[in-house]
């Protein structure tokens, strides 16, 4: 098991949705997307779910390396690991979305001198937002089993 571990501010950040940018990588050449569900299980061990059928799913099936970009209040972290899926869908979901675990091999501090970074990154739901936060609410749940 790797020593290298996240450290305890972000893993406290990370316990809700993390909205994050997730590099995977498609026929030997960087892909990146943005997600917003991804927590951190432990200091050494993240969680997220994509769509089972969108190319990052895709990627991960055929490369396990990935890389995710994570900034909140003076973080600005990039975290690269190994990842495996573990649930090809959540059941209780209206749509296939796959459980993605990441074990975590190196994290980077990309906050540089004199600059820092004052939240995560902002979005919000458009059109149905019960039903969107309804669906994170799943999403998270079933993350953390």
């Amino acid at each position: 098991m790797s020593n290298i571990k996240l450290p305890e501010n972000l893993v406290k950040s990370m316990q809700e949705l993390t909205p994050c940018v997730v590099a995977t990588v498609d026929e030997n050449k960087p892909y990146s997307t943005f997600i917003s569900w991804l927590i951190a299980i432990d200091e050494q061990t993240l969680r997220m779910a994509v769509s089972s059928d969108a190319k990052t799913t895709t990627n991960i099936k055929k490369n396990p390396n990935v890389s995710i970009e994570v900034f909140d209040k003076d973080i600005a972290m990039s975290i690269s690991g190994v990842a495996n899926i573990i649930q090809d869908e959540i059941p209780t979901l209206p749509f296939p979305v796959s459980v993605i675990e990441i074990k975590v091999e190196n994290v980077y501090d990309n906050l540089f001198p004199g600059g820092t970074i004052t939240g995560k990154i902002p979005f919000t739901h458009t059109g149905n937002i019960e039903q969107a936060e309804e669906l994170d609410r799943m999403v998270l749940e079933a993350l953390k089993i």
